[in-house]
């Protein structure tokens, strides 16, 4: 180490501190935009989004400050020799506090446009380059999750349960749940009773005027996303009573769809749902496209969706009617793949989980951890399962039943 080049290795600390912070405050301005998308109005320009993967952008500001410790130590044990250590920590620990956090930080909340502009306009193709490594990395992290993750118990079919057990079910099953009433909406997120992006109906701008004209003689809805290819790429929201007087004579233009729409407005996903409603009154809006943290579209909420499941507090937690589930003759229930699990809990006053995924679909995929096909039984909780139907790699019909009453097979 005699020979140790310092001046270069001293340019080289400062340009990573300095690429750590340019990382930190693009990572900091993108967070900003997406929070300041809750008080978005008409008015408001579309919000920027980065241009790459965030993985990406975390892998090398993490990278740059591991190789800035490691090379303010070397320097520090060159210079004070045995006092090098704990002065390299210090010095290093201060002036990535300062330059690669704090500094870049509150410039990123001042300039949050310019910041996510100049990381989009130097970092887009490097980072895209580099996403194959912090994705193998980010999967190594999430296998090394997995043995920590909640998952629903799942067994194989058997009929020897002992009556205690069944007697225990159905006691379970009568006892009233902890969060029902009007009190529960403090629990619930727009993420709860979101319409998924694969169930949304939207007007994709890349298709035909014919298509987009077919599209909306035989759609319901009142408003719809506007987009680009993807939901991704959601530029407005039309307001199809504005332009349902041009849909007999086909004289529908793209400009009279456009000048029918407004901008969109986004809502994240953990938004309370007591505060959404609030917030749709506040913003004169009925319909929020909702985001997650990384700024991808997850579906749409509504304020009908939000005033059903607040009347839906108050309506009977037993009823069947829903239009995905299907009674049958030996007290068993053919329930479609698509159906919201936090619905079926409300008719059927069950308890299945609804802390992951949404629908029963994705239920039955995350317990079998594969896509399964049809014939396979499982157990989930106190409920017994039969996959009958699978279609598309996903679960379209399922046949369930409280393990409490056990049908009677022929």
């Amino acid at each position: 180490m005699d020979d140790l080049p310092i001046g270069p290795m001293l340019a080289v600390l400062a340009l990573l501190i300095l690429w750590s912070g340019l990382f930190t405050a693009i990572e900091s301005a993108q967070q900003h935009l997406l929070a300041q998308r809750t008080a978005s109005r008409s008015s408001d320009k579309p919000v920027a989004k980065l241009s790459f993967p965030l993985n990406s952008l975390i892998f090398c500001n993490t990278l740059c400050r591991a190789l800035a410790v490691v090379i303010s130590t070397l320097l520090a044990i060159f210079i004070w020799a045995e006092n090098g250590p704990w002065i390299a920590c210090l010095g290093a620990g201060i002036a990535l506090l300062v330059f690669a956090d704090y500094l870049p930080r509150a410039l990123a909340v001042r300039y949050p446009d310019a910041v996510l502009a100049l990381g989009n306009t130097l970092l887009g193709a490097p980072l895209k380059i580099i996403y194959p490594a912090a994705w193998l990395l980010n999967g190594f992290t999430r296998l090394l999750m997995r043995p920590f993750a909640r998952k629903a118990k799942v067994v194989q079919q058997s009929e020897d349960e002992s009556p205690t057990e069944r007697k225990d079910d159905h006691e379970a099953v009568c006892r009233p749940h902890p969060l029902t009433g009007i009190h529960a909406l403090d629990n619930i997120t727009v993420n709860d009773i979101l319409v998924p992006r694969s169930d949304v109906d939207g007007i994709n701008l890349d298709d035909s005027l014919a298509e987009i004209v077919e599209q909306l003689r035989n759609n319901k809805r009142t408003r719809l996303p506007v987009f680009h290819s993807d939901i991704n790429q959601v530029e407005a929201v039309l307001n199809t009573r504005q332009i349902r007087h041009l849909l007999p004579d086909a004289s529908l233009t793209l400009e009279a769809l456009l000048a029918a729409s407004h901008e969109p407005y986004f809502v994240p996903e953990s938004t309370p749902l007591q505060l959404q409603l609030l917030n749709f009154h506040k913003q004169q809006r009925r319909l929020g496209m909702v985001v997650d943290e990384y700024g991808e579209v997850l579906g749409i909420v509504t304020l009908e969706d939000i005033l059903e499941e607040i009347v839906g507090e108050f309506e009977s937690q037993h009823s069947l009617d829903n239009p995905h589930i299907h009674p049958q003759a030996d007290g068993r229930l053919m329930i479609e793949g698509a159906a919201s699990i936090r619905e079926l809990n409300k008719s059927l006053g069950w308890h299945l989980p609804s802390d992951g995924p949404k629908t029963l679909n994705g239920l039955v995929t995350e317990a079998l951890e594969t896509i399964p096909e049809s014939a396979v039984c499982l157990k989930i909780g106190r409920y017994r399962l039969e996959i009958l139907e699978t279609e598309d790699n996903r679960v379209t019909q399922v046949l369930i039943w409280h393990t409490s009453s056990v049908p009677t097979v022929i």
